[in-house]
């Protein structure tokens, strides 16, 4: 039973949608010192059950199927149903946030493009071909609507910490986003979808992998010449330091579990520990 609500909780995408909220919290709390609109929180939540929902609802079979895969294909009805759950809901709230629209369009945009490809159009599909970069391109649109908009809506003025908070986050998203590509590299190649992980030896994904663990480490140190508190700063790298360790593990286990559950959790744990302690 209890294997089962956890199936239900992560793989319909709930999950990886209160950690969208969270990241979104982290980031004003952090850096303007105050709590995000409930409303931005609401568009985000139902913005990512939506692009989600629509992206899982699209997933061809695997050539190794996991347990989520075949959760997939046994609940497409939900999954369309979460899906339209999403563009209502987050249609309702993009009305409240109206006077944003241009920011707001600019991420519902980006994020419908990481999914096109799986469209059976032929424009569509013809992205395939293009999509070397879909690992940077999906960790901008996540960095983008978790950082970038929050700052945008609160209406302040960019200064070098929130660069650098930025820059970091798309650092470690862009780690975890390499061992998901990792793992799903060669559903990518019969898929006839390139990227950087596909194209690469072993020996250059690891390159690119610690190469943005170190970027990830460099910028969050550097918010200290800013007088961020060590206590904040020691709460922003320990995903990276997590990340670190489970990278070897990743690359020979792919447990959903470890996947959907920890390497995901990852990216807000630092915001979950924040809001947890609000120290």
């Amino acid at each position: 039973m209890i294997r089962k609500i956890v199936d239900y909780f992560v793989f319909s995408s709930l999950y990886i949608a209160l950690c969208a909220v969270l990241m979104v919290w982290q980031t004003t709390w952090l850096l303007l010192g105050t709590s995000p609109p409930g409303r931005l929180l609401g568009f985000v939540f139902f913005a990512t059950m939506c692009s989600y929902n629509f992206h899982w609802y699209l997933t061809p079979r695997s050539t190794s199927p996991s347990r989520r895969v075949q959760w997939t294909h046994r609940h497409k009805a939900l999954h369309f149903v979460l899906y339209l759950t999403g563009v209502v809901g987050s249609a309702v709230y993009f009305f409240y946030l109206a006077h944003y629209f241009i920011a707001l369009f600019v991420g519902a945009f980006l994020t419908f493009l990481y999914s096109a490809p799986k469209l059976p159009q032929r424009a569509f599909r013809q992205l395939q071909k293009i999509a070397v970069g879909k690992t940077l391109f999906l960790t901008f649109v996540w960095v983008y609507v978790t950082t970038v908009l929050p700052l945008i809506i609160a209406g302040t003025r960019w200064q070098p910490p929130f660069i650098l908070f930025t820059a970091g986050r798309f650092f470690l998203i862009y780690a975890i986003c390499i061992i998901f590509d990792y793992r799903d590299r060669e559903d990518d190649r019969n898929q006839g979808i390139r990227s950087l992980i596909t194209l690469f030896s072993e020996k250059g994904i690891d390159g690119v992998f610690w190469a943005s663990l170190a970027g990830f480490f460099g910028c969050y140190l550097a918010l200290a010449f800013y007088h961020y508190p060590a206590y904040h700063i020691f709460l922003l790298v320990i995903p990276g330091i997590i990340t670190g360790f489970l990278y070897r593990e990743s690359k020979r286990n792919f447990s959903d579990d470890l996947y959907y559950i920890v390497l995901d959790g990852l990216m807000m744990f630092s915001g979950l520990l924040m809001f947890i302690f609000r120290i």
